[in-house]
């Protein structure tokens, strides 16, 4: 994980595209796991809606014919 060493002052618009510049730079697979740990990194805010834990499993099943 980067850590901030420095601080900017720059306007929403510079700061998007600086990072938007940053992320193409990117290879595919960097960027593909860097939206990988920005999903896993979400999970720790919290949130509204509550879950039942309980009722996320489901079963696939296969219709005889």
């Amino acid at each position: 994980m980067q850590r901030c060493t420095s601080m900017r002052f720059e306007t929403k618009e510079e700061s998007n595209l600086r990072r938007r510049r940053e992320f193409m730079a990117l290879s595919p697979s960097e960027r593909f796991q860097s939206f990988i740990r920005l999903c896993w990194d979400l999970r720790k805010f919290a949130s509204l809606v509550q879950r039942d834990r309980a009722k996320d499993n489901f079963i696939i099943t296969r219709d005889s014919i």
